[in-house]
């Protein structure tokens, strides 16, 4: 079992701080830190103003969530990294010496699903709404595999 997930993107704004909010929600049958990080952070920005929209009318706190940029640091120990896209993986693998290959993964594969989630940046509320949708069906399968402790490395 992990002792720590972390879902990264572009910004640390967006998917990944919903991600990490929905799976605290899902609840997990052990304890474990949920993070969200971004791998171009020059400085903490506030969540997406329709990621926040979405995030609340679906109850989910907002209450501290800042972009923080992903770090040496936040790779060690018995850590999984889930990005929302390949590129954002094979990102970390590259920017970390130390990333292992086998504890960073694109969530969409992870899970089994096919397409990754898409990045609503810059598009309607309607989008918003549908990636938190997809984010929700998809950590859903992430919960059902980490309680099963059938772990793809």
């Amino acid at each position: 079992m992990y002792d720590k997930i972390i879902f990264a993107a572009e910004s640390g704004n967006c998917r990944e701080i919903m991600a990490a909010a929905i799976l605290k929600n899902l609840g997990l049958t052990w304890n474990i830190e949920i993070l969200a990080r971004g791998l171009v952070v020059l400085f903490p920005e506030p969540l997406n103003q329709k990621a926040e929209a979405v995030m609340i009318s679906n109850g989910l706190s907002t209450e501290g969530c800042m972009s923080s940029q992903l770090t040496e640091d936040d790779l060690q120990g018995n850590v999984l990294v889930l990005a929302m896209e390949s590129k954002h993986r094979d990102k970390i693998l590259e920017l970390f010496a130390h990333a292992d290959s086998n504890k960073v993964h694109v969530l969409s594969e992870y899970v089994g699903d096919e397409i990754e989630v898409m990045d609503p940046y810059g598009g309607t509320l309607q989008m918003y709404g549908l990636c938190y949708e997809t984010l929700l069906a998809t950590l859903k399968k992430l919960v059902n595999i980490l309680d099963k402790g059938v772990f793809y490395e």
